[in-house]
């Protein structure tokens, strides 16, 4: 997870710069001067890499005023804020295809559930193209808000409130719609829950340095809030399937489509409302101090200053390729437990690899990264092709297993490891590598962009998630799970996979292994051909700029 915003590097913990070095944020040798630069947190939600998503790096404001120091209650407020509102984001983002293709898409015969399944991907990746282009306009409706409640809190508590109803309503599909009512109503409330989610995440960011004095308490609360952000998201990746099989079964559901129905409905309510009390918290016990000016950034922007930074371009390219192989996978886990791995415990078994894996990306990120580049010394690019490495030899393990059959989900943490090891580690960097590209297009086009190119993180990202979605939605209607050999309601209780053939689980294999690996071969090939800011290239810019710099001081 990645947070962008003004701050001091008189701050920065030595030990993890060490970690990360070299990089552009590391050259300031610790001055008191105010530089924008990103600070790597640690997430869960591996899912989906949610930069803050202002297009909004917050610049200038009152930092220098004198403030209080921040109470408890307001840092205990603000972080459950931050549970809140990723439970909702992790809930739509991991369970929404699912939702409306498997479990909606059960009552239809082959035809209806096809056409669910492929306007699903379409409406996801249109979706994200959307909210991508929608961020920088809700940045420059938050920045030109003035009330006597700040410019942010309004905003937050409007966007966390409808965002809580359309959730709730996104997961609550009338069961009488047809399979065009189906598509229409997902459409809707997909489309709304975006710009309303978008309406309340940007002011939530953004409004840290309007209440924090910047330095080490500006730090401290960005951590903690990021933290709880991966709690949120934490919560919802290990408890939904558990929970959604025991609300639908307490709520009236009376065969195994039923208690999916409603036990989405039931823990989608839920989530509102915890979603909607933290909120109030937060807006009622954070108290913006000081006016924070928010500079935004359009689309045409980022795409203008992409294409006079070759290394940028490299890099983002590199970032689409990789995210969509890793998001790919990430959309069809849970398919793959249902009607490939099986048993009647499948959900169990599936939120047990989730675990596994979340802590596996996060021990990565806290040990493996600084073990590889201080103990062991590896440049950051060799870090990268090991990691790449390791993703293909973890799917082609997947795949083996998978064809050669597997009854027991340790035997999974195998490749589960390699997986979700090199994602942890390739989330940090890729972010590196974008970091070093603003001190190159520095030297090259005389203007560093930094604000421009880091949101530019955010829209590919994003991007990628739209184009896996649209895949794996290929997938499942190529696939047709839900269409093998008929079994009775009982059955399915007891293991949906007896109703599916070797061929369809073939091709679910297939399509969350092979095609990541094609992917990332491509990322590798690519990189290796394009990418020149090696860890002594960036050393020789690093000094450049500081000469630049230097000069252009003695100017003035």
């Amino acid at each position: 997870m990645i947070v962008y915003f003004n701050c001091r590097l008189s701050f920065f913990d030595k030990s993890f710069a060490a970690a990360l070095r070299p990089t552009r944020i590391l050259f300031a040798e610790k001055t008191e001067k105010h530089l924008s630069f990103p600070i790597i947190l640690l997430y869960t939600n591996w899912y989906e890499l949610r930069a803050a998503e202002v297009r909004g790096i917050m610049i200038g404001g009152n930092d220098m005023e004198s403030k209080p120091k921040l109470s408890l209650m307001s840092k205990i407020s603000y972080g459950l804020g931050a549970v809140g509102k990723d439970m909702v984001y992790m809930l739509s983002a991991s369970y929404v295809l699912y939702y409306f293709q498997d479990v909606l898409g059960s009552r239809f015969d082959t035809a209806g559930r096809t056409a669910i399944t492929v306007a699903m991907g379409v409406i996801l990746l249109v979706a994200r193209i959307f909210d991508a282009f929608n961020d920088p306009l809700m940045g420059v409706i938050v920045a030109k808000t003035k009330t006597k409640w700040g410019k942010f809190r309004p905003w937050l508590l409007i966007g966390t409130l409808t965002n809580a109803v359309i959730l709730f309503l996104m997961f609550a599909c009338p069961p009488k719609l047809d399979a065009s009512g189906v598509i229409a109503y997902a459409a809707i409330t997909y489309i709304l829950w975006g710009v309303t989610y978008t309406m309340m995440d940007i002011p939530y960011w953004s409004m840290i340095p309007a209440f924090t004095e910047g330095g080490k308490e500006r730090e401290g609360l960005t951590t903690l809030a990021r933290s709880c952000a991966g709690v949120g998201s934490a919560i919802i990746t290990i408890v939904t399937v558990i929970a959604v099989q025991f609300l639908g079964k307490t709520f009236g559901g009376t065969n195994a489509t039923e208690i999916e129905l409603v036990g989405f409905k039931w823990f989608a309510l839920v989530v509102a409302i915890i979603f909607i009390v933290f909120t109030i918290l937060t807006c009622v016990f954070v108290k913006e101090k000081s006016t924070v000016e928010m500079k935004t950034v359009s689309v045409k922007e980022m795409f203008k200053a992409l294409l006079k930074n070759d290394q940028a371009m490299t890099v983002v390219i590199a970032i689409v390729l990789i995210n969509t192989a890793i998001y790919i996978t990430s959309n069809l886990v849970i398919y793959f437990f249902k009607y490939d791995f099986g048993g009647s415990d499948w959900f169990n078994s599936y939120t047990l690899f989730n675990i596994f894996g979340g802590a596996v990306q996060i021990l990565s990120m806290m040990i493996l990264y600084p073990i590889l580049r201080n103990a062991i010394k590896l440049k950051n690019t060799t870090i990268f092709y090991i990691c790449l490495a390791m993703s293909i030899v973890g799917y082609a393990v997947l795949l083996t297993l998978a064809i050669v059959g597997m009854g027991n989900v340790y035997v999974l943490f195998i490749p589960g490891f390699f997986i979700f090891a090199a994602s942890g580690l390739l989330n940090i960097l890729t972010t590196v590598f974008l970091a070093n590209t603003v001190d190159y297009g520095l030297l090259k086009n005389g203007t560093s962009d930094e604000s421009v190119i880091f949101s530019m993180q955010t829209f590919v990202v994003k991007l990628a998630s739209g184009i896996a979605a649209f895949a794996a939605s290929i997938c499942l209607s190529i696939a047709n799970l839900q269409s093998g050999t008929e079994v009775s309601e009982a059955d399915k209780l007891v293991d949906w996979s007896l109703g599916v053939s070797t061929a369809q689980k073939m091709g679910l294999r297939m399509t969350m292994t092979l095609i990541p690996i094609v992917g990332l071969i491509v990322a590798i090939l690519w990189f290796r051909k394009k990418f020149i800011l090696t860890d002594e290239k960036v050393l020789e810019i690093a000094e450049q700029v500081k000469e630049l710099k230097q000069n252009v001081e003695k100017e003035a």
